[in-house]
């Protein structure tokens, strides 16, 4: 038997809905600095949550030039690195968040291709 990963008999992807209307999504961006690629990064999460997770979401960025320690608590071992804190299980993102479709699968809002 063939595990159903979010996608429809046509093959095609299917976007899912916020796990629940009272689902409370935690992301955290670490950034290095206010670099190009840090600045775009929390530009492209902006605009996914608010068209996937409007008023569910709080991001928190975190500047590891400012707090490095931080670093350890989520392994971060490249930068710019999102992660998912909530809904449970964490998940980790690293780049600038460009590819919206590899965000969303990432992130558990759209289904993986079989």
């Amino acid at each position: 038997m063939k595990a159903n990963h979010g996608t429809s008999k046509a093959g095609r992807r299917t976007v899912r809905p916020a796990k629940s209307r009272s689902t409370k999504w935690l992301l955290r961006l670490y950034v290095a600095g206010q670099t190009l690629k840090s600045v775009t990064a929390f530009n492209n999460l902006k605009i996914i949550c608010e068209e996937q997770l409007k008023g569910q979401y709080s991001i928190e960025v975190i500047d590891l030039l400012k707090n490095p320690q931080l670093a350890r608590d989520d392994q971060i071992l490249a930068v710019p690195t999102l992660v998912r804190k909530l809904p449970v299980p964490v998940r980790n993102i690293i780049g600038d968040l460009s590819n919206t479709e590899r965000v969303l699968v990432g992130l558990d809002l759209i289904g993986h291709s079989a």
